[in-house]
């Protein structure tokens, strides 16, 4: 389940229970995210305003996770919560950065 994330592919590392994943916000990943969550301008300011749910993070982080195929969606929800909010609270900016300014 370890990747090297790319940061010049607009790539974020997270780092959970000794395994760093790479998220990628693809075309694809924030479509699907968007499909899901709603609008992404909308997910965007509910996360400026603290009003992001987990639920939200870890569907926006399941649909630019790079490797799907290493843990699923509720390990890495829990993964998240075992390792705190305040650890992948990084991670989530440059996220929401990369959909705000793209590449």
């Amino acid at each position: 389940m370890s990747g090297a994330a790319n940061p010049a592919r607009g790539e974020a590392a997270l780092d959970l229970d000794g395994e760093r994943l790479a998220l990628r916000p693809s075309f694809g990943a924030l479509v699907a995210a968007e499909a899901e969550l709603g609008p992404l301008f909308d997910l965007v300011e509910r996360a400026a305003d603290g009003k992001l749910s987990l639920a939200d993070l870890v569907a926006l982080f399941w649909h630019c996770l790079v490797d799907r195929e290493a843990l699923s969606r509720e390990a890495l929800g829990e993964a998240i919560v075992a390792v705190g909010l305040a650890k992948v609270t990084p991670v989530l900016k440059a996220i929401l950065q990369q959909i705000l300014a793209g590449k």
